[in-house]
């Protein structure tokens, strides 16, 4: 790709970048959010037509008007936001616009089959059949990456691709990536985790502003060198200092678990005993489908009536079985999928925010206009959200920008505790120290957090304690300062080895090289 330029308006999101990846190569591309990387890789999948610029596959020049012409020239993408239809099963998702038929009919059987070869190649057990909206996003995932795999791209891009997976599917899909390169296949690889660029990487490209701001050599590069590319300065600390929590008992969850009803699952609440105290950051680990999200979920409310057992808030029985009610007792919640469940993509940022607080701001029945710009300007201040204007629709931010959003809505309320599922999920390093900044600035203020995460050096980095949960049911907790990655994924089942035994605990800072492969 050479002298690529793309603008959005008055916005120039590509300034003339020139990207080149080698066949059989994996090329790590870096940047904060809003970097323009996915915007670049857009470009090559046909999504979207650049204003300037030269696109060359084997010497080709190639000029994509859809991603069906990036399709047909070898290009396959994952994209970051899942683009499955969630109503049709695995089967038809893997084979959307590509059916197989025969005599003129759908060769469902034969589909089905391919379907689950694709499925057993990347080592995940999903029937074929199962409709896609009834998994969990890491579930998801990897139908998505079953859909590219289909597709015998020359060039695959993904794009955060194990940013919903659980350990053991991530170490799945870099079982993957050695073939693709015996196969010639040019793999460019989006991801802020250090330790998964040294695992499958050979070059990296950082991108910063819209522009293309070096190359480096993995094997040889350190951490904190590629940082410093990324946002243009060291980052002198991931993880800021915070006041040990209060004595007293914040939250208290007694029992807590669902009944049985139509859908239920192992993963669901079955007997949770568990407290937060004031100002504590409690981490919730577990391998995918132990019941991390299930937890928070019935914490909101979203069991309904199948709620059982006892919720206190600071010594006060509650009863929660709506989001209303949760809301109403002072419990804020930032959801896995902030796409489908945490943002409306097509309203502005300002409505996003606002949300749940249109009627408090309202004066004798009406809005205040006032007082609503008072509180949007506040938030994006406070927050340092990255948009145009409030009224910039909240679908055409980043992803760490859009997070930075839900919490906006949240903290709006002033909660006493907070909820957060994958609150880190797709954000940049320079995002997520923000993010970390701001849980300090909160727990110093007695905000209470219960923090499902599956990067286990985030819960070690961010957590006062952690808690283990395995099928619905806590099976252990410890402080986090004597937790380490590998007594976590023992107590959740697995051993560790995902990573190599040499690699850094921290993501984001290191002080030796990338270890190479």
């Amino acid at each position: 790709m050479s002298g690529i330029v793309k603008r959005f308006g008055g916005v120039r999101a590509l300034r003339g970048v020139d990207l080149e990846v080698r066949r059989g190569e994996v090329l790590a591309l870096l940047g904060e959010n809003g970097a323009g990387k996915s915007t670049l890789m857009n470009v090559l999948a046909g999504v979207i037509e650049p204003d300037a610029g030269t696109i060359r596959i084997g010497g080709e020049e190639r000029r994509f008007s859809s991603p069906s012409d990036a399709q047909a020239a070898g290009v396959a993408m994952i994209h970051q936001e899942l683009d499955l239809v969630p109503g049709a099963s695995v089967t038809d998702n893997v084979f959307l616009g590509d059916e197989q038929r025969r005599f003129g009919l759908l060769d469902r059987r034969a589909m089905e089959r391919e379907t689950k070869a694709l499925l057993d190649d990347i080592g995940i057990t999903i029937s074929p059949s199962r409709q896609v909206q009834s998994m969990r996003v890491g579930e998801q995932q990897m139908v998505a990456i079953a859909k590219a795999l289909r597709l015998d791209a020359r060039i695959l891009v993904m794009d955060e691709p194990t940013s919903a997976l659980s350990e053991t599917e991530v170490t799945k899909l870099f079982d993957i990536v050695p073939g693709l390169r015996r196969r010639g296949v040019a793999v460019v690889f989006i991801s802020h985790r250090m330790d998964e660029i040294a695992q499958v990487a050979d070059r990296g490209a950082v991108m910063r502003d819209g522009e293309n701001v070096g190359t480096f050599d993995v094997a040889s590069t350190l951490p904190g060198e590629v940082i410093r590319m990324m946002i243009g300065k060291p980052l002198d600390q991931v993880f800021p200092d915070r006041p040990p929590p209060g004595d007293d008992v914040r939250l208290r969850l007694r029992d807590l678990r669902l009944d049985a009803g139509p859908g239920a699952s192992r993963s669901e609440p079955s007997g949770i005993d568990l407290e937060v105290r004031r100002g504590e950051i409690v981490g919730l680990a577990g391998l995918l489908g132990a019941g991390r999200s299930e937890l928070l979920e019935a914490v909101y409310g979203l069991g309904g009536g199948r709620l059982r057992g006892t919720i206190q808030l600071d010594g006060e029985p509650v009863v929660i079985h709506s989001p209303r009610s949760a809301i109403r007792h002072g419990i804020g919640y930032v959801p896995e999928d902030r796409r489908a469940a945490g943002l409306v993509m097509k309203s502005s940022v300002a409505a996003n925010i606002l949300l749940s607080v249109f009627h408090e701001l309202a004066r004798f029945g009406w809005r205040s206009k006032r007082a609503e710009r008072s509180k949007v300007s506040e938030t994006v201040t406070d927050l340092r959200i990255k948009t145009q204007s409030p009224e910039t629709l909240v679908g055409t931010l980043s992803g760490g920008n859009q997070q930075k959003v839900v919490f906006g809505r949240n903290l709006l309320r002033e909660p006493r505790v907070l909820l957060l599922d994958e609150p880190t999920r797709g954000v940049d390093v320079g995002a997520k120290s923000e993010i970390y900044r701001l849980l300090a600035t909160l727990t110093a203020e007695g905000v209470s957090v219960l923090l499902a995460s599956s990067e286990l050096p985030e819960l070690l980095g961010t957590c006062d304690r952690i808690a283990v949960l395995r099928e619905g049911r806590v099976v252990t907790q410890m402080p986090a300062a004597e937790a380490t990655e590998e007594r976590l994924l023992a107590a959740a089942g697995m051993e560790h080895t995902s990573r190599p035994e040499n690699a850094s605990d921290d993501e984001n800072v290191g002080t030796r090289p990338v270890e190479s492969r």
